[in-house]
C-alpha cells in the first residue's frame, strides 16, 4: 500500500489505495476566468476568498492554487494567493504552474508539504523541477506526456511516467512522493478515453504502486450535462484505482458520486460519512423539539 501525506501547517492529507478518495478544489484558477485573472494581476483577491470558502464548505480535502494570467508577475501573485488561502483555511495545498520560477515562489511561502502540479517527462522540466521538490520536501504531480506530446497509447504513457518516477528516485523523492496524472483526454474527440485512463489506473498501481490524480473535466469538454460525464467517470475511475483528482467540489453530482464510490470500494467504513451526509433527520414533535416520530399503522378490517 502507498501513501502520499500533503500536508499545511497544522492539517495532513494522506491519498492512498485503502483510504477515502482526495478531492482536490480546482476554482483558484484565473485560466479560463477572466473576471479572476483581472482582479488577481491587479492586486483584488476578493473572489478568491470566496472560492476558498465556497470550497472547503463543499467539501474539498485540498486546494489547487494557480495564478497564470498572461503579462503578469506570476512569481508575486502565485506566492501572494498561497499565503492568503494559508490565511484562510488550513486544507493542504497544490502549488500549480507551468513557471519554475512561480512554483519556486510558492513553495518558499507555502507552510507546510505541498504537491507540486507538476513535472512532465521533458528533459529540461525533469532537471528543473524535482531538484525543487527535493529541496522543499515536497510531493509531486507527474504528467504522462513528454517532448513528443500526449500520446494516445496507454503503453507509451505508462514508459512515460516509469521515467519520471525513477528520475525522481535519482533525486531521492520516493515513489510515495509522486502522484501521476495519466492524462484524461475529451471523451468527445477520443472515444476511448475513459477506458485508456482505467487501464492505465490499474497498471500505475500494480506495477509502479503510485498514487494518481487528473483534471476530471477535461473528459466532458465539448459535450452537454458535463456534470453527469463527469460524475461517470469519477466513479469509474475511483473503481480502476484512481486515489485523487482535482475538481470541482461545489457541484454536488460529482461529490455524491465520489461518496458513493468510497462506499463501494470499502472506503468510508460501515459507511459512516454517507450516512452522516445523508440521513434525514426524524419528524419534529408537535412542540418543535425533535423526535423519532409516530409510527401510523392502519387497522385490518376483518370480513364479516
Amino acid at each position: 500500500m502507498t501513501d502520499t501525506l500533503i500536508s499545511s501547517a497544522t492539517r495532513e492529507v494522506v491519498i492512498g489505495f485503502e483510504r477515502p478518495f482526495v478531492v482536490i478544489g480546482e476554482r483558484i484558477n484565473p485560466t479560463g476566468r477572466k473576471l479572476l485573472a483581472a482582479e488577481m494581476a491587479a492586486g483584488d483577491f476578493s473572489r478568491v476568498v470566496t472560492d476558498v470558502e465556497a470550497q472547503v464548505a463543499a467539501g474539498a480535502h485540498m486546494l489547487d492554487v494557480n495564478a497564470g494570467i498572461p503579462l503578469a508577475d506570476e512569481p508575486a501573485i502565485l506566492a501572494q494567493t498561497i499565503q492568503l488561502v494559508q490565511s484562510i483555511t488550513d486544507l493542504p495545498l497544490s502549488i500549480d504552474s507551468s513557471i519554475v520560477a512561480a512554483l519556486e515562489a510558492g513553495l518558499a511561502v507555502y507552510q507546510g508539504k505541498a504537491l507540486v502540479n507538476s513535472v512532465t517527462g521533458e528533459e529540461d522540466r525533469l532537471e528543473t523541477v524535482l531538484p525543487l521538490v527535493k529541496k522543499y520536501g515536497a510531493a509531486v504531480v507527474a504528467i504522462s506526456n513528454d517532448e513528443t506530446g500526449i500520446s494516445e497509447d496507454p503503453d507509451v504513457r505508462f514508459a512515460i511516467a516509469k521515467k519520471i518516477v525513477e528520475r525522481a528516485a535519482d533525486y531521492g523523492i520516493p515513489a510515495s512522493d509522486v502522484v501521476v496524472d495519466p492524462l484524461v483526454m475529451p471523451i468527445g474527440a477520443v472515444r476511448m478515453a475513459g477506458r485508456q485512463v482505467f487501464a492505465l489506473c490499474h497498471r500505475l498501481q500494480r506495477e509502479l504502486k503510485v498514487n494518481t490524480t487528473c483534471g476530471a473535466s477535461n473528459v466532458s469538454f465539448g459535450l452537454p450535462n458535463r456534470n453527469g460525464i463527469n460524475a461517470a467517470f469519477m466513479s469509474m475511475a475511483i473503481s480502476s484505482g484512481m486515489t485523487s483528482a482535482i475538481t470541482n467540489p461545489l457541484h454536488s453530482e460529482i461529490m455524491t458520486a465520489i461518496m458513493g464510490a468510497d462506499v463501494l470500494m470499502g472506503h468510508d467504513p460501515d459507511c459512516g460519512r454517507w450516512i452522516s451526509k445523508f440521513r434525514e433527520e426524524p419528524p419534529a414533535n408537535a412542540d418543535g423539539s425533535a423526535g423519532r416520530g409516530r409510527r401510523v399503522t392502519r387497522r385490518r378490517r376483518v370480513a364479516q
